[in-house]
């Protein structure tokens, strides 16, 4: 048998780059940025108001009180979007709206609430030092300023951030399209009617959302049957519109493990033990140049694997490093068990409490047992050399996505 790092170090000197697209920003959500991107101008590109109210001369106002308020003539408005050049001088105000540039000669913005809203004149109730209420050109970003760097996976706030610097598209790495299918002549679609012996699907849906979780775009292929030329011909139809294909099933030493019966011979997919639990059964290559992952068709050996191999692999798609899911070190609430040999991942409940991390095992951590899995939020990860472990250890837990 392998170790997890050495599969998982095939995985990743196989896997290679996508290359880079130019898309539009809304297109862009969730990719992650090729390039970096910087501010053609300093932003805001200009001193303008951070409030409704008036520019004034600071001087003029200095005396202002609630009991002597200082009364100045308005002569004139501005506002947002003026491409007009406007100017007061000592003694005036003009009245000016939010985001609307500083008129020349104005060194401060008194907000609407420290007057009496006056049209013609205004009634000033309160002093404010120079600068008051303005927004100076360049405080958010200075010109030459880079606003995002390469490797940002792009979200909103980052969206935002390019288009406010001008850019209507950018060079991205695109999100891995993954195909992902599960064989098995015992599998029925959600809905249908079962037969004895028959169980609904399940893998492949949890799959689909596991890669979009890792940042790629998921596409479900229906159920195959366990027959080996519709299994082939399925996968090679999928090599046009995927960069991965993930398989679940039909890979460990059964007699109709069809999966492992038709990669085989095809491509350079490999299959090995693994020195895991679960998923001991793995297989991975490159079928005419697609990775192809084949994962085993119990639904926990199926979800771990993906985690452990393909979302690492799924980053390194995107230009990212292939970092194992968020890690944090807990105590056991509880003793453990494992078996000596192998890599353990155990399904628990992971909680925060005056400061520190603990985590508790689930009761129970069959392979095909699905409902711990979904009531787990990390995975409790036991190394090959542990056989037990007391309450009060510390382990390093994987944070499952929540």
């Amino acid at each position: 048998m392998r170790t997890v790092d050495e599969h998982l170090t095939e995985i990743l000197g196989s896997v290679k780059v996508l290359s880079p697209l130019d898309l539009a920003l809304l297109e862009a959500q969730g990719t992650v940025l090729a390039e970096p991107v910087s501010a053609p101008v300093p932003l805001p590109p200009f001193d303008n108001s951070a409030m409704d109210g008036y520019a004034v001369v600071a001087a003029d106002i200095a005396a202002a009180t609630d009991a002597a308020p200082v009364a100045l003539p308005v002569v004139g408005d501005i506002v947002a979007g003026d491409s007009g050049v406007s100017a007061i001088r000592t003694g005036l105000t003009a009245r000016i709206m939010t985001g609307a540039p500083l008129p020349a000669g104005a060194d401060a913005v008194i907000p609407v609430e420290w007057t009496d809203g006056g049209n013609a004149t205004v009634k000033v109730f309160r002093a404010a030092p120079p600068g008051n209420y303005i927004r100076r050109a360049g405080e958010d970003v200075l010109a030459g300023q880079v606003v995002a760097e390469a490797g940002t996976r792009l979200t909103a706030p980052q969206l935002g951030m390019i288009a406010a610097v001008g850019r209507p598209r950018v060079t991205v790495r695109p999100k891995p399209r993954v195909v992902v299918v599960a064989t098995g002549d015992e599998l029925r679609e959600p809905g249908s009617t079962l037969a004895p012996g028959q169980i609904w699907e399940s893998n492949s849906f949890m799959l689909t959302a596991a890669v979009v979780e890792a940042g790629g775009v998921g596409f479900r292929q229906a159920t195959v049957e366990d027959e080996p030329g519709k299994v082939l011909e399925m996968l090679q139809d999928q090599l046009v519109r995927a960069d991965a294909i993930v398989t679940t099933g039909g890979v460990s030493m059964g007699t109709r493990d069809v999966v492992k019966e038709v990669l085989s011979t095809t491509g350079t997919v490999g299959f090995h033990k693994v020195r895991m639990r679960p998923g001991k059964p793995q297989g991975f290559g490159l079928l005419e140049g697609t990775p192809v992952f084949t994962l085993p068709g119990n639904p926990v050996s199926a979800y771990v694997s993906f985690q452990v191999f393909v979302r690492p692999a799924l980053l390194a798609m995107q230009g990212l490093a292939p970092e194992p899911l968020p890690t944090v070190s807990a105590v056991l609430a509880e003793d453990v068990k494992s078996p000596v040999g192998l890599r353990h991942y155990l399904r628990g409940r992971l909680a925060f409490n005056r400061g520190s991390y603990s985590v508790t095992a689930a009761e129970v951590q069959g392979s095909h047992q699905l409902g711990s899995l979904s009531s787990a939020n990390a995975l409790i990860e036991l190394p090959e050399d542990v056989e037990a472990l007391p309450a009060g250890s510390h382990v390093n837990v994987l944070r499952l996505p929540s």
